[in-house]
């Protein structure tokens, strides 16, 4: 009896020390987190050019731009205009409109019923979420931009206010110049500081700063 506890003992120490050792998803992020709001979709220009993942954008595959939620996460999107669901892949920026909270592919918005109205109120539930490779960092999107130069006095102004502010391409035709000031750890620390912004400047909100893809100038 002694021996069966020691064993049962030892198997459940193992199990601790593996779930210890396990990378968690997303720290900002839980399976289960839901949002509520306007969801949009998109396709040409977009189809065959780099999506912001780095992967090339297929409009007719299961995938979705998302301002936060990291590369890999899988969602399911409801249309609450007819009940309507889909499941996405994130693998996009966006969108860069406010009081949008997901843009969807010309495939997805299919599914959901998307393509004559454009726009509609959804849930997005996250389904399952990456390995986290290290930290993570936000930004606070100010603006987006045609001409680079209006883009770059914004940006030269803010940095000279809040320390660090940057341009990041968003390609089209015209390509697009996002402004992003900041970096924070953590996404309760980029909502304050958009709420500074947006007290400022009338519109402000919080994107993931994804390193390494090259758009970053």
């Amino acid at each position: 009896m002694r021996r069966r506890a020691l064993v049962l003992a030892g198997a459940t120490l193992l199990a601790a020390c593996a779930r210890k050792r396990r990378i968690p998803p997303s720290g900002s992020f839980a399976v289960g987190y839901t949002e509520l709001g306007v969801a949009s979709w998109y396709g040409y220009p977009y189809h065959g050019r780099r999506a912001s993942s780095g992967e090339i954008y297929d409009m007719e595959k299961l995938t979705a731009a998302h301002r936060t939620l990291p590369f890999g996460a899988r969602v399911r999107v409801e249309n609450l205009e007819n009940g309507r669901r889909v499941v996405v892949r994130i693998n996009d920026r966006g969108p860069f409109v406010s009081g949008r909270i997901i843009d969807v592919s010309r495939a997805a918005a299919r599914a959901l019923g998307l393509l004559g109205p454009g726009t509609a109120r959804v849930r997005v539930v996250v389904l399952s979420l990456p390995p986290l490779a290290g930290g993570e960092a936000f930004a606070v999107q100010t603006g987006a931009f045609r001409e680079r130069a209006n883009a770059e006095r914004q940006r030269r102004m803010l940095a000279e206010r809040y320390g660090q502010a940057r341009l990041v391409r968003r390609e089209g035709n015209p390509p697009l110049w996002r402004v992003l000031v900041g970096r924070e750890p953590s996404l309760s620390a980029a909502a304050a500081l958009a709420e500074r912004l947006r007290a400022e400047l009338g519109e402000a909100f919080v994107v993931r700063l994804d390193e390494g893809t090259g758009n970053d100038l």
